[in-house]
């Protein structure tokens, strides 16, 4: 792994990935690319990491694509490595769909994960991070944090999975509006239109808050309800709850779970 993105995994299974390019607002270059797929490869064999919470060093989680990039394409230059796509496709992220595009796989990658992602976003979270970022499972914002899809003033459409992702949090004709007028909203009203899932003055401490209670659940429930509301299948959905209902009930994990909660119940018992 490169030094563009850092990962620690605490003895309590959060593991805290954050993007390491501070002195240019964490834009994505191809070192970022193959830092992030090399992480979510890693993350995909752990057996010890029980939740991921995201963020950026820095002024902001991401500015979007490296300026560079940018420049290249006016140019009529490679803005990336030929092979980019092959190359990408060597790292195992679990069951994706074939032929993605690298910057698909690395937010699908993501979101792939069996374990829950909270991202914290705060300053920037702008194109290619914006897009990143929807590969999370839950988004914690800064009230005063930027978010939007600014591929248009670039001449470009969402490439990373955005088309897809964004219209299943804010519905077609708000992600309508969003892509094609380039709008960037604040951390507020992502809350609002369903972009993100709250606002918090410090998102990155919230986030690891919320990771500590997950990871003291039920690793087999948490992993099993990730899975069912993440499903676009509605029958294969209902099947696997209906499933793991049966399986689960009586197992050690479940059997730990209550056997906590009513010690804890005996400590203090509801007025």
């Amino acid at each position: 792994m490169t030094d563009r993105v850092l990962l620690t995994v605490s003895d309590a299974g959060v593991a805290d990935v954050r993007l390491n390019r501070p002195d240019k607002l964490n834009a994505v270059d191809d070192a970022m690319y193959e830092a992030l797929l090399t992480t979510w490869a890693e993350l995909h064999a752990r057996t010890d990491v029980r939740v991921v919470v995201l963020s950026g060093e820095g002024r902001g989680f991401c500015a979007g694509l490296d300026l560079g990039a940018f420049a290249a394409m006016a140019d009529g230059r490679a803005f990336r490595r030929a092979d980019a796509d092959e190359w990408a496709a060597g790292f195992d992220l679990g069951e994706l769909p074939a032929g993605l595009t690298r910057g698909q796989r690395v937010v699908l990658g993501l979101r792939n994960l069996p374990i829950p992602v909270v991202a914290a976003l705060h300053g920037p979270a702008l194109g290619a991070g914006l897009q990143i970022a929807l590969g999370a499972h839950v988004r914690i914002v800064a009230p005063s944090a930027r978010l939007g899809q600014l591929e248009m003033e670039w001449g470009l459409t969402p490439d990373m999975a955005g088309t897809q992702l964004l219209p299943r949090l804010v519905g077609a004709d708000v992600a309508t509006e969003l892509v094609l007028s380039a709008r960037m909203v604040s951390g507020e009203e992502a809350v609002r239109i369903g972009l993100a899932t709250r606002t918090a003055d410090d998102p990155q401490a919230a986030a690891h808050e919320l990771a500590a209670v997950i990871a003291s659940r039920s690793p087999s429930a948490v992993r099993a309800a990730l899975c069912m509301l993440h499903t676009d299948d509605l029958a294969a959905g209902l099947t696997e709850e209906g499933s793991f209902m049966k399986a689960n009930v009586g197992s050690p994990d479940q059997r730990a779970a209550a056997e906590a909660r009513l010690a804890a119940r005996r400590r203090s018992p509801p007025r």
